[in-house]
């Protein structure tokens, strides 16, 4: 299969430097409105992707994602909000990248070369069978991650990836690819935009589809959701409001005592 860098391939713009403001952001908001589109074309893929992380998760497995640089930084992002948001183990969805946690402020130089160390870190973590492994590379060629998915499947180790090339090395080791193919960058080579744009929304799918498969949502509601501050506290209320039809005082009474909006619809139903 031929294989093309288009993340790396010349923008359609040249001379960004003598651009006004006004067509800088409007050029790069006529491109980031290619991003959804692209994402739609991938949707057989990532469906196929979402299954096994639902059958994964069912099972008592964990999703892990790894990445390098911005790739790996959202995968941070996405596995750091799935506890607050549908009230999950941190140790259920977990991000990794290369470099440590010193990589996601700063880059951490030739991290991302190293065909060693993110089997090194996934072993940390007693990864097995029952898990499941996407790696994030908008090029679809960060040594880090390829090579994890490689050891990966010589374990048997379910794999996925997201990645906005066709046909790389990524694409071609994962099990279960997701190719979004965005096309060149506004600026050259700068894949933290569109490609990590598409990563993002992919990311979202992920995990939102798969816990609400998983049952962490009721209705339209985040009803497992952490109530770490009082924004999230009067959400909650609000949702045992309106789901029983009581007055606020009694919803806030009823969440004081469960300090869970599941709990406390679920205890006032059987009452």
């Amino acid at each position: 299969m031929s294989f093309t860098k288009t993340t790396e391939q010349d923008s359609l713009y040249d001379n960004l430097e003598k651009m006004s403001v006004k067509d800088i952001i409007s050029n790069i908001n006529k491109e980031d409105k290619t991003v959804p589109l692209a994402v739609e074309k991938a949707l057989p893929q990532i469906e196929s992707l979402i299954n096994q992380v639902t059958d994964k998760l069912s099972n008592g497995g964990r999703l892990f994602y790894i990445g390098a640089g911005t790739s790996g930084r959202l995968g941070i992002l996405d596995a750091s909000e799935c506890p607050p948001t549908f009230g999950v183990s941190h140790d259920i969805v977990i991000g990794l990248i290369a470099g440590g946690d010193t990589a996601i402020r700063k880059a951490v130089e030739n991290a991302e070369d190293s065909i060693t160390q993110g089997w090194e870190d996934l072993k940390t973590f007693n990864i097995s069978k029952k898990d499941i492994v996407i790696g994030i590379a908008a090029s679809g060629t960060t040594p880090y991650v390829v090579s994890t998915l490689k050891m990966c499947n010589n374990k048997n180790i379910t794999t996925g990836c997201i990645t906005c090339n066709k046909n790389s090395p990524l694409s071609t080791e994962a099990l279960f690819p997701v190719e979004v193919v965005v096309g060149p960058e506004f600026l050259t080579g700068s894949s933290r935009m569109k490609a990590g744009t598409a990563q993002k929304l992919v990311l979202n799918m992920i995990t939102t589809t798969s816990m609400i498969q998983l049952g962490k949502v009721k209705g339209n509601k985040m009803v497992d959701m952490q109530l770490s501050n009082d924004k999230l506290v009067e959400r909650g209320v609000k949702m045992i409001m309106k789901e029983l039809k009581i007055s606020f005082e009694e919803a806030t009474k009823l969440l004081n005592k469960h300090k869970s909006v599941r709990k406390s619809i679920d205890n006032a139903r059987t009452k």
